[in-house]
């Protein structure tokens, strides 16, 4: 038997010790909680505007209700006029209050230590806009609409409840969209301060002795969905100019975290090397679990939980990657198949072959308890020729598609970026109408906003694109969207004649054609400066068969590159130092 060190052994005894002084503790101050505080419908209150008050205003609404109160036991003329000169002296100490901490706030928020608090007036102008902030009705599984209270809590507790204790239920599908259908919520489990550090400490001690395969780019070291989507646009554009096809199967698992068998986890931990210990740790943390739901209308019944790990867990992406990790008889190198989590692609140069492996990864799944999307799981087929056809996955057709969104970045069958352009101006805009309330604000600073666009909204229209080799015309097409929200933001109109330089001078924002350089040359550096094993390499080197299509040939990855380092003046060798690099590329 495998002895324990001492430390950890109290550390093991206290586990086994806290739960029931914890139980004990906790039910009587929740119990006591009940008894003198009640319980709360989960009816949310109406958001007042109560920051800006001060003691003068709270003095004055007191007295305005006294008054109040005083005309209704008494309705005298003189006290209806006491009370009426009160409630015009409560508005104008409001009025004045109001001005007077908006005058403060606009000023704090020109300085460093405001700018938290101006995030937290775009979130809170952002939910304020919102026509529907919380929905108190949701169908039953019949479609019927539910709208008291009781029945809703019912119908939330049966739904989580299959949920997390039915191994492989069959696929619902539901209208996607539809607020009142439960499937279209993804649960969140709220815990402890304490558990999630020690989720932490014990994901810490299991990646010393877990090595995850290299197909798996999810929430590992050095890896991110960058990687990931640039070795499948490499490997695309290599086909594509090789005139070979390339058949992409992109699989998606039904609700994968929920559908974990706890034996088959407790059974790939132990095939990884993970000490008993940790297996045991890890079984106490899911040991007769029991939770409720949270919901617009209350909370639910206490119901137990059997299956699948925690959502909302620090722990649960690396225990889920363990499982992932086990399935070393479908498994092929990175580019064939990649995994992110429970997102797998997987590639072929044949219809049939990739046919094959995704009936071998279906089997090896749903042997292992996790089930297969049949309506989310999709085939494309780069540089299709004539009759190709499609894929079945147990006689059933799989849905075949010229456009995939691959980890929010889209990819389509011809090798072209123009949708993935169109997606980034979108999220633009989606970032930017959710900080509208404060960029449209002719109180805020041009530079404060200026500030906000560059750390809230160009993220996510940059996001994916130093693996995307753009022409003149659709970078022309991010900066016009990017001019758009500036000018709204600054109040600036077209008739205005007022120049691009000087609505990019007065909120110092850089032209984003030449962030994007930057940030592809960064990805290029960071490519060039890795082993000769990383997927990113390889796929460069990566040489095919076949010859360019005739007439004028497509632009690539490495023609842009070669544009930008020859606009910068810089070469391949130089990328080799890093903090060289960081300065000529900027």
């Amino acid at each position: 038997m495998e002895s324990i060190p001492t430390g950890e052994r109290i550390l093991m005894d206290m586990l086994v010790v806290l739960p029931d002084d914890w139980e004990t503790r906790a039910e009587v101050i929740r119990e006591t909680g009940r008894k003198v505080l009640g319980v709360s419908s989960g009816r949310r209150k109406e958001d007042k505007e109560t920051w800006w008050w001060n003691e003068e205003v709270q003095d004055s609404i007191q007295r305005k209700r006294l008054a109040k109160k005083k005309w209704d036991m008494n309705r005298t003329e003189e006290n209806r006029q006491e009370y009426k000169e009160l409630q015009r002296r409560v508005k104008r100490e409001v009025s004045k209050a109001k001005q007077k901490a908006y005058d403060e706030l606009y000023t704090r928020l020109d300085t460093r230590d405001g700018e938290k608090d101006f995030y937290r007036l775009a979130r809170q102008r952002a939910r304020d806009g919102k026509d529907v902030q919380q929905i108190r009705v949701i169908k039953d599984r019949d479609g019927r609409v539910l709208t008291s209270e009781e029945s809703v809590q019912r119908r939330w507790k049966e739904y989580f409840e299959e949920l997390m204790n039915e191994e492989n239920e069959r696929e619902k599908k539901s209208r996607r969209g539809d607020v009142q259908s439960c499937s279209n919520y993804r649960e969140i489990k709220l815990m402890s301060h304490t558990m999630k550090l020690w989720e932490r400490v014990v994901e810490a001690r299991l990646r010393k002795v877990v090595e995850i395969c290299e197909q798996q780019y999810g929430f590992m070291p050095r890896k991110s969905t960058t990687d990931a989507i640039f070795a499948l646009r490499i490997l695309m554009g290599k086909y594509r100019d090789g005139q070979r096809e390339l058949h992409c199967v992109f699989v998606d698992l039904e609700k994968a975290y929920d559908r974990v068998p706890r034996e088959e986890l407790w059974y790939c931990m132990r095939k990884s090397g993970v000490a008993e210990k940790y297996v045991r740790v890890v079984q106490d943390m899911y040991e007769r679990s029991r939770t409720v739901v949270r919901c617009a209308v209350g909370q639910t019944e206490e119901f137990k939980v059997e299956v699948g790990l925690h959502q909302g867990s620090a722990l649960s992406p690396f225990l889920f990657a363990i499982v992932m990790d086990q399935l070393e008889e479908v498994r092929q190198e990175p580019p064939w198949t990649m995994m992110f989590a429970d997102d797998i692609v997987i590639c072929s140069e044949s219809r049939e072959q990739v046919e094959e492996n995704l009936e071998r990864w279906r089997f090896a799944l749903e042997r292992r308890g996790m089930k297969v999307s049949r309506s989310k799981t999709e085939y494309m087929c780069v540089n299709e020729r004539e009759g190709s056809g499609t894929i079945r996955l147990q006689g059933e057709e799989v849905k075949k598609v010229q456009e995939f969104k691959y980890l929010r970045s889209t990819v389509q069958s011809n090798g072209e970026c123009g949708k993935e352009v169109k997606k980034r101006v979108q999220a633009g805009w989606n970032g930017w109408r959710k900080v509208s309330g404060v960029l449209c604000d002719r109180k805020i600073s041009a530079r404060i906003k200026g500030k906000v666009y560059r750390t809230v909204v160009r993220p996510a229209m940059l996001y994916g694109l130093e693996t995307v080799s753009l022409r003149k015309r659709q970078e022309s097409e991010l900066e016009v969207a990017e001019l758009k929200m500036l000018r709204f933001s600054l109040g600036v109109a077209r008739l205005d004649r007022i120049r691009n330089e000087y609505i990019r001078g007065t909120a110092h924002v850089g032209r984003l054609g030449d962030k994007v350089r930057e940030a592809r040359l960064r990805w290029f550096g960071h490519v060039q400066r890795r082993e000769s094993e990383y997927i990113g390499r390889r796929m460069l080197d990566m040489e095919l068969p076949g010859r360019r299509q005739r007439g004028r040939p497509k632009r690539r990855y490495m023609d842009v590159i070669n544009e930008d380092m020859k606009l910068v003046g810089a070469s391949v060798e130089d990328a080799e130092d890093r903090d060289r690099w960081k300065e000529m590329i900027r």
